[in-house]
């Protein structure tokens, strides 16, 4: 048996082909804590044109590469060119001209993860409108508000029933003249309606935009009050995906002759989505979209499309994980898995000794081990993922370090980053070469980041948002008069400039002797066992600290399965001696991260989700702490009755 690590390995994807060199970050210290780090641009800045040039600059450059793939009503997926694209665009945006829509319009697109949502962005843009994406999950009242607020002129929803929900709303948002849906061929409409405009019409609206024009406002989900819209410049997303591309450039700038690819299945409407969508049209990296996440839909998907490169948050790695063991254990291979599982985390650790050089990298037993286990469980996972992904963009909160050495150890390398609407997508990122497992990595080149006094992290960048929209002050009002954006999120840099989330400022419990406690890291080790979905840690001023738990009812059927509980009620699981033994002892592993004073004393198994639908969780699944204490305030009393 070979002891080399198969072509797939992460060592295989952080070769020494060229790349561009990275450049350790600059950092300030103070008080004898690194307190700032920077680290300078690998792309110039953008001084001239917009968004909307990129379909037309790449049909001029590479008519004939194929830069998306649309899935047609057959399920099957055709390429579209650069040309093919360009023509798209092109059609739409005259569409969007005959329609008498003028330069600095807002148009509001609801749907799904789809080629039209893309088409409709660069469309949109190239017709000299700004664009303004809404949740398909949101509420009727959540789009009236981001309607109102943005004085949309026009809708572009996926389904007729979600332009129907709006009907009663309508006589509430005056500025809406036009409604349209894709599942009824409106886009398809609109650029038939643009055959007579003339073709210099759109060379003339792109002319007018510059870097500094309006390209979007994206309203955040917000864990409280009414979201706010984060005006976002085309020069913010130059600034972003430029040195995005050029960080990562073994995802964007194939060195192999394998095709590099990205299939974007989460929601476009979050600047996530966005970005990565963008990045992949400037870069000219095949782009795919699902509008699903169901198991059913986006599994054949992954399958038929096989992309090089994922774009993904940490619930669906752990959901991925925790699937693959459960399906090993339902097969009697429980203990390979776990040992499989564990030569995949200590050789991922061990190439990340390698590349800080602080180690020699994986032993030669490592590496026979890994290979052994490659066919048994690692290429099935990745086969799970369409077999061709090494690489995964991951954001939306800490991964945590025992996931990202496992799949880096099964032959998918984790970029993970750190960022907000504000700043158009990633602050920060795993630098390749330099993974530190745990971390949300470096600044990303051309950013600074610094941490406060209070622990709060501080961004200054070209990517930073311009403003948050007010309509009553007349457009945008600055967010970083002094040139840095308060994030008010928590975190500490090492001494060599990677960043650590440690919290949310604003969820930052005083229990009731004093203590500061940082709920995420005790909630995010929570959240990765198979039977819990959610977790939230109470304990605001209280004695000691609490967590309400729910149940992830996938983990929780086949862990009966397991243990002959068929018969027994789901309502009554969360009384179950041996279920609550089980996570009492995934309690006190998570204790284990923190001080006595911050650990969980006890903890209630909620009988239902958090969900959105529910107003419990955020559109990119983050809790809704006011609301879940209102919905569930008897329940958390309970835990402190004596």
């Amino acid at each position: 048996m070979s002891t080399s690590l198969p072509s797939f390995a992460p060592s295989a994807a952080f070769d020494d082909a060229p790349g561009p060199s990275l450049v350790q970050p600059e950092t300030r210290r103070l008080d004898g804590a690194v307190r700032e780090a920077y680290v300078p641009p690998f792309a110039p800045p953008v001084t001239h044109g917009s968004l909307a040039d990129l379909p037309f600059d790449n049909a001029s450059a590479a008519p004939g590469a194929v830069i998306l793939s649309r899935k047609g009503e057959d399920g099957q997926w055709r390429d579209v060119t650069a040309a093919q694209f360009a023509e798209h665009v092109q059609a739409v945006a005259k569409g969007l001209i005959a329609e008498g829509f003028v330069p600095g319009d807002r148009i509001a697109v609801m749907a799904r993860t789809r080629y039209e949502w893309t088409l409709l962005d660069f469309a949109a843009w190239a017709a000299g409108l700004v664009t303004v994406p809404v949740y398909p999950t949101s509420s009727v009242f959540q789009t009236r508000w981001i309607l109102q607020d943005s004085g949309a002129v026009a809708l572009v929803t996926e389904t007729a029933a979600q332009a129907a929900a709006l009907g009663p709303e309508l006589d509430r948002v005056p500025d809406l003249r036009h409604m349209w849906v894709m599942e009824k061929g409106h886009v398809e409409r609109l650029a038939e309606l643009g055959d007579q405009q003339p073709d210099g019409e759109v060379g003339v609206r792109r002319g007018m935009l510059a870097p500094d024009t309006l390209a979007t406002l994206i309203y955040t989900s917000g864990t409280t009050g009414r979201p706010k819209g984060c005006a976002l410049t085309h020069g913010n997303f130059f600034a972003e995906v430029d040195n995005a591309i050029e960080l990562l450039y073994p995802i964007f700038k194939a060195r192999t002759s394998e095709e590099a690819s990205v299939l974007l299945f989460l929601p476009m409407s979050h600047v996530f989505g966005r970005m990565v969508a963008v990045a992949c049209i400037r870069a000219r990296v095949r782009l795919g979209h699902a509008p699903s996440l169901k198991a059913e839909d986006l599994l054949p998907d992954l399958a038929a499309f096989r992309p090089t490169c994922l774009l993904t948050i940490p619930y669906m790695l752990e959901k991925i994980f925790n699937s693959a063991r459960a399906k090993a254990e339902a097969g009697g291979r429980v203990s390979s898995f776990d040992r499989a599982a564990s030569v995949a985390e200590r050789l991922g650790e061990a190439l990340e000794a390698k590349h800080a050089g602080t180690g020699g990298g994986p032993s030669a037993t490592l590496k026979t081990a890994r290979a052994f286990y490659d066919p048994l469980v690692y290429r099935r996972i990745r086969n799970a993922m369409g077999g061709r992904v090494r690489y995964a963009i991951c954001g939306g909160s800490p991964l945590g370090r025992r996931l990202a050495a496992f799949f880096a150890g099964a032959g998918i390398e984790i970029y993970e980053g750190y960022g907000l609407t504000e700043t158009t997508g990633a602050a920060t990122v795993t630098p390749p070469l330099k993974p530190r497992l745990g971390t949300v990595g470096w600044p990303l080149p051309g950013t600074r980041v610094r941490i406060a006094a209070d622990g709060e992290i501080l961004v200054s960048g070209e990517q930073v948002l311009r403003g948050y929209w007010d309509p009553a002050a007349g457009g945008v009002v600055p967010a970083a008069a002094d040139g840095w954006l308060a994030t008010g999120d928590i975190g500490e840099l090492d001494d060599e400039g990677y960043l650590t989330i440690t919290g949310r400022k604003k969820e930052m419990l005083i229990t009731a002797g004093g203590k500061s406690v940082a709920p995420a890291p005790l909630e995010n080790w929570l959240r990765s066992h198979p039977l819990i979905s959610q977790c939230m840690v109470v304990g605001d001023r209280r004695p000691y600290v609490s967590a309400l738990i729910t149940l992830d009812m996938d983990g929780v059927t086949h862990w009966r399965r397991m243990n002959g509980k068929h018969s027994v009620p789901a309502e009554l699981l969360v009384t179950d001696d041996e279920l609550r033994a089980i996570l009492q002892r995934a309690v006190n592993e998570a204790n284990k991260l923190v001080s006595r004073p911050e650990s969980i004393r006890r903890f209630a198994i909620l009988p239902t989700d958090f969900t959105e639908m529910d107003g419990h969780l955020t559109p990119s699944m983050k809790l809704r702490r006011e609301a879940v204490l209102r919905d569930f305030a008897g329940v958390v009393e309970g835990l402190y009755e004596k």
